[in-house]
């Protein structure tokens, strides 16, 4: 597949295919590691608009103007109460032209907060309502639950302001914050006040600031593990096989889930699976603990992988990821790790995402021992 970045400057904004949209869907769900929301509803969204006549146009981050300003947008709060509370592709609009009020221009483009779950999806929604074009990249390469844990908030850009709107028609906007994680705790909190869900436009950033500080790239990416995927399944090839080739990636276990605890609080969705192994695995335990997204995977007691890696729990016949939110009893799982975008391996970088940043005193150990995304 071609991504791009490997496209000519004159070939730097392509119109996605309805094909590109079903292998997105995919991708993004394995990016997510278990957060980011089930993209399934999005992508029953986006085939309407796509037969409505509507399309997306994905262009090359290094295409965009330094002064160009450009929408971070998401939906925030808990991935299980997002499989309730359903909305049309309007909503993801609101936030969209309530910074544009507040900010008294509009936006050049659009981007994904994060590539992983419905929220990777999540910007091509308005693209093709609003006619922006997407960009081809990211702040996380991933899912992570929280606002500081950005590749824009590593390397210490403005967080603020933020729009966030609800389905009942309530609309905040939070002009200031004093820091990341006061944007966190005073967003999480309005978020969940209204419901623990919410589409949001976080601080927008200049075509600069994407440039010097996003995660490029990330669309592409997400298509290609799709394609992949698609073409695995196809040929009745190994779907985990193609994830792990494509991604440059590891398989650290295999199993069967016997046991998910799990509940919604704060506006996030916390717990932790046990998974019995099987096939090489056999006689082994692994526990994975989740806060929206997977965090910490324990063989036993000893932890083998943890974040920045990316913790991509994959069921085991189809490749398709599967989400902290409907995890359940039974699944026969392939949990694979995926090397981390190298912002995220910095000091700052482990400071805001490493395992102490969910609570486990343990330092950061890379199972592709210094290896870069």
């Amino acid at each position: 597949m071609t991504t791009l970045a490997q496209r000519t400057p004159s070939q730097a904004r392509r119109a996605l295919t309805a094909e590109d949209i079903e292998a997105l869907a995919i991708g993004t769900w394995i990016l997510g590691t278990g957060g980011g929301g089930d993209p399934y509803h999005k992508l029953l969204n986006l085939r309407m608009l796509y037969e409505a006549g509507h399309e997306v146009t994905l262009i090359d981050p290094m295409s965009l103007a330094d002064d160009a300003l450009v929408a971070i947008l998401s939906n925030m709060g808990a991935p299980l109460v997002g499989q309730e509370r359903l909305a049309d592709p309007e909503f993801a609009m609101k936030p969209v032209r309530m910074m544009e009020e507040h900010l008294g221009r509009k936006f050049d483009a659009v981007m994904a907060l994060e590539i992983g779950g419905g929220n990777g999806m999540h910007p091509m929604q308005v693209a093709a309502l609003g006619g922006y074009p997407v960009v081809d990249a990211d702040t996380m390469g991933r899912a992570y639950p929280e606002a500081q844990m950005t590749s824009v908030a590593v390397a210490g850009l403005r967080c603020f302001p933020l729009t966030m709107a609800d389905i009942r028609d309530n609309e905040i906007v939070i002009p200031r914050a004093a820091s990341w994680r006061w944007m966190e705790r005073i967003s999480r909190k309005a978020c969940a006040e209204i419901g623990s869900v919410a589409a949001t436009c976080k601080a927008p950033r200049t075509g600069a600031e994407v440039k010097q500080h996003g995660v490029l790239y990330t669309v592409s990416k997400a298509i290609e593990l799709g394609t992949e995927v698609l073409a695995a399944r196809a040929a009745h090839a190994n779907p985990i096989d193609a994830v792990l080739k494509t991604a440059r990636g590891k398989l650290m276990f295999t199993g069967k889930v016997t046991d998910v605890e799990r509940r919604a609080t704060e506006g996030f969705l916390r717990g932790k699976a046990r998974i019995e192994g099987l096939n090489d695995n056999a006689g082994q335990t692994l526990t994975v603990h989740f806060q929206n997204e997977y965090s910490v995977a324990f063989l036993g007691e000893e932890p083998v992988v943890m974040t920045p890696d990316l913790i991509c729990l994959l069921d085991s016949v189809s490749g398709d990821g599967i989400g902290t939110d409907v995890l359940r009893f039974g699944q026969r799982v392939s949990v694979l790790a995926l090397p981390a975008p190298e912002v995220f391996l910095s000091a700052a970088g482990l400071a805001a995402v490493g395992p102490r940043a969910f609570g486990f005193d343990i330092d950061f150990t890379s199972v592709f021992k210094g290896e870069q995304a």
